[in-house]
């Protein structure tokens, strides 16, 4: 289905966090962004398009990328980022008959103690991430289930905010896209009320918590 210009420009460059930032940083020449993105422009919309439109629907859009980022700046929102290490991360097929025993999970793994849980149930896939001092207990636990992935050193970012985060729109979105910027592969994100935390290598770590520790300094 044919769309508008401008709403072709919209989705080709939402596909891509690094036009975004450019956008917003003004690091990149509309000129150039149009007649790189000319082609799939013109397949979205379903017919030729001359340079100077796409041109101008990018300039429109990269106004309103830099006015939505200044709106979530606008409020005072404080917070704190925790680094856990050593996470143990399997993924498996959803077997409804194995849901009952995740509650021993909760006899043995001590969050008040600093012990690390996320248990995240799909419709066909349920995650575990947990400390991985408990790792033999989890592969005891599930050793008859269907494993999709393991991944084990890894470390959870968490942010905690203190503040209007909920009614503040677009911080995930941002935070994600930042973390995408510096190359940064996320294993598995967890969203609660007020917690917000990225699972990801070791080996990213560090480049991460200077990423949203920059990201969050700068917006919030």
């Amino acid at each position: 289905m044919a769309v508008s210009v401008a709403a072709a420009v919209k989705t080709i460059i939402n596909r891509s966090p690094f036009i975004s930032e450019m956008l917003i940083q003004e690091v990149i020449s509309f000129s150039n962004l149009a007649k790189s993105i000319q082609p799939k422009v013109e397949s979205l919309h379903g017919d030729k398009v001359n340079t100077a439109a796409i041109v101008m629907a990018i300039r429109r859009y990269a106004e309103e990328l830099k006015a939505s980022q200044k709106e979530i700046g606008s409020g005072k929102i404080d917070y704190e980022i925790q680094m856990k290490t050593n996470i143990y991360d399997v993924n498996f097929s959803r077997d409804d008959s194995f849901i009952p025993k995740l509650q021993k999970l909760y006899g043995i793994v001590r969050p008040e103690q600093g012990d690390f849980l996320n248990i995240t149930m799909g419709t066909h896939e349920i995650t575990l991430s947990v400390s991985e001092n408990h790792r033999a207990e989890v592969d005891e636990l599930m050793k008859d289930q269907q494993v999709v992935h393991r991944y084990s050193d890894l470390v959870a970012l968490t942010i905690v905010f203190h503040g209007d985060f909920l009614q503040t729109p677009g911080i995930v979105y941002l935070a994600i896209r930042k973390l995408a910027w510096e190359n940064i592969n996320i294993i598995e994100i967890v969203s609660t009320m007020n917690v917000l935390t990225f699972v990801i290598t070791r080996e990213d770590s560090h480049r991460a918590y200077e990423a949203l520790e920059a990201f969050l300094d700068e917006e919030l």
